[in-house]
C-alpha cells in the first residue's frame, strides 16, 4: 500500500513537472509581422523602432523579455489601458509570434535629447549613487545597455522619456511590479531618474 502511494505521487510529481516544463509554442516571425503591419505599427513602427517618445522601442529586444510583458498586460500584472485592450483577444501563439518578429528588428541608435545630463547619467550608470544606495544599473543591464537575455531587458537607444515614465511606474507600484526594480526607483530623486534615462537612450 505504501509503495503504491508512493508510485501514485512520484507519478503526479512527474506529470506536474511535464506540465510547468511544457515547450512554448513555437514562434512565427512572419506571422508576427502581420499583426504588427495591422496592430502595433501605429505605435511602436512596422520595424518595432518608435518615433514617439511616449512608446518605446521594441526593436532588438529579448525575445523572452517581450513575451513576458505581453502575458503580464494580458493577466493584469502589468497595467496600461491600451496596452491591456491591445493584448486581450491575442492568443499565447499571437503573442509568441510577436515577440519573435520585434526581438530579430534592428534598433536604430538614439541619441540623448538633453546632453547637460550625461555627466551625471553615466555616473549613475555606471557606478551608482552611494550615498542612497543605488547600484550601478550596468550591472544588471550591461556597460551598453544590451541587457541579459532571458534575465534583464535592453535599454540602449530607449526612448529617455519612456524611461523615466518606467521608473516613476516602478516607484510608485500601480501600472508595474518589480521588488528589484521598485526599491531602486524608490531611491532616486527625478533629476536622478531623467538623467541617467538621457545617458541610457544614446547607448548602443
Amino acid at each position: 500500500m505504501k509503495f503504491k502511494t508512493l508510485l501514485a505521487l512520484s507519478t503526479a510529481l512527474a506529470a506536474g513537472s511535464a506540465l510547468a516544463a511544457a515547450p512554448a509554442p513555437k514562434a512565427d516571425p512572419a506571422k508576427g509581422k502581420v499583426i504588427v503591419e495591422q496592430v502595433c505599427a501605429a505605435c511602436h513602427g512596422v520595424d518595432g523602432n518608435s518615433v514617439a517618445s511616449t512608446n518605446p522601442t521594441l526593436a532588438g529586444q529579448s525575445q523572452s523579455y517581450l513575451l513576458q510583458q505581453l502575458h503580464n498586460f494580458k493577466d493584469g500584472k502589468r497595467k496600461d489601458p491600451i496596452m491591456m485592450g491591445m493584448v486581450a483577444p491575442l492568443s499565447d501563439q499571437d503573442m509568441a509570434n510577436l515577440a519573435a518578429y520585434f526581438s530579430e528588428q534592428k534598433v536604430k541608435p538614439r541619441d540623448a535629447t538633453d546632453k547637460t545630463q550625461l555627466a551625471l547619467g553615466k555616473e549613475i550608470y555606471r557606478v551608482g549613487v552611494a550615498s542612497t544606495k543605488v547600484p550601478a544599473c550596468m550591472s544588471c543591464h550591461g556597460p551598453a545597455g544590451k541587457g541579459l537575455p532571458e534575465k534583464y531587458p535592453r535599454l540602449g537607444s530607449q526612448h529617455a522619456a519612456y524611461i523615466v515614465k518606467q521608473l516613476h511606474d516602478y516607484k510608485l507600484g500601480e501600472m508595474r511590479s518589480n521588488a528589484i526594480m521598485a526599491d531602486i526607483a524608490k531611491r532616486m530623486s527625478d533629476a536622478e531618474m531623467k538623467a541617467v534615462a538621457e545617458y541610457i537612450s544614446g547607448l548602443r
